[in-house]
Order: C-alpha cells, then sequence, then structure tokens
C-alpha cells in the first residue's frame, strides 16, 4: 500500500526537470539574495512592498520600500531599463510580494519573488535594520 508521498506517483524526471527549472525564474531565496546584496556589481534592486511603518519597523538591508499599490508605469519608469527586480512581504502568510509581482509583470518588468519574505530572512539567521521615519526609497545608481 503506497504513502501519502507515493500515492500520486512522482512526476517523469524531464517534466520534473523543466517544472523546477521554470520555478527558479520565477523564484529565488533569502540566500541567494542575500549573497546577490554583497556584490558590488549588484544585478537586481530589492522591494519590500509592505507598508512604510512595516518597513521602517524593519527591513532586509539594501531594500527600498515601494508598497505594491504604489508600483505603478511613472514609479517603476525611474529604473533603467532591463532593471530586475526582486520583491518581498513579510513572509509566507502574506502575499503582498505576489501582488507586487504581479504589478510589476503587467508593467512588463523582470520581476522574482524572495520565497520566505523576512520570516525567511530571520530564519536564515539574517538581520534587519531599521528606518528612521517611514518613507518611500528612491532608486539608486548603485543598486542596479
Amino acid at each position: 500500500m503506497p504513502s501519502p508521498v507515493t500515492e500520486t506517483p512522482a512526476a517523469a524526471s524531464d517534466l520534473a526537470r523543466a517544472h523546477f527549472e521554470a520555478m527558479l525564474g520565477f523564484e529565488t531565496d533569502c540566500w541567494d539574495t542575500h549573497e546577490g546584496l554583497k556584490s558590488p556589481s549588484r544585478d537586481f534592486v530589492l522591494i519590500d512592498v509592505r507598508s512604510p511603518a512595516l518597513f521602517a519597523a524593519g527591513h532586509i538591508p539594501g531594500a527600498i520600500n515601494i508598497p505594491h499599490g504604489k508600483m505603478t508605469a511613472n514609479r517603476m519608469g525611474e529604473f533603467p531599463v532591463g532593471t530586475t527586480f526582486v520583491v518581498y512581504c513579510a513572509g509566507p502568510h502574506c502575499n503582498g510580494a505576489n501582488k507586487g509581482a504581479v504589478r510589476l509583470a503587467r508593467l512588463d518588468l523582470p520581476v522574482k519573488l524572495m520565497i520566505g519574505g523576512v520570516t525567511g530572512w530571520l530564519d536564515e539567521g539574517f538581520s534587519l535594520t531599521l528606518a528612521e521615519a517611514p518613507q518611500l526609497a528612491r532608486p539608486l545608481a548603485a543598486a542596479v
């Protein structure tokens, strides 16, 4: 009698490979984001899509705050064409990053979701930084 795990057989290897390779085009994880933020030639912009108050209370160092509802063509047009955006929110219990990713994709911008959000970041042992006052950060030329 199969277990609940094998009751539905695993996908064929070619299908599994295609599925998981495709997922990497949609997502990144906290560890890879952390490593990417250390690069002197950072090739993405990290966006915290939560409210300015939550951003001020603690966010990932190097992130800027653009709540998903503020992701407009005008606002995102401030970034160089071809910028890749990585979005995150509170964690797996929050769909704000998904909403931000949808908005950016609708604007035809390259986007990935950082799985785990703040919860995953802290679970990896990384720390948050505080902002002195809630604000919407402006893009930094060095961040792209």
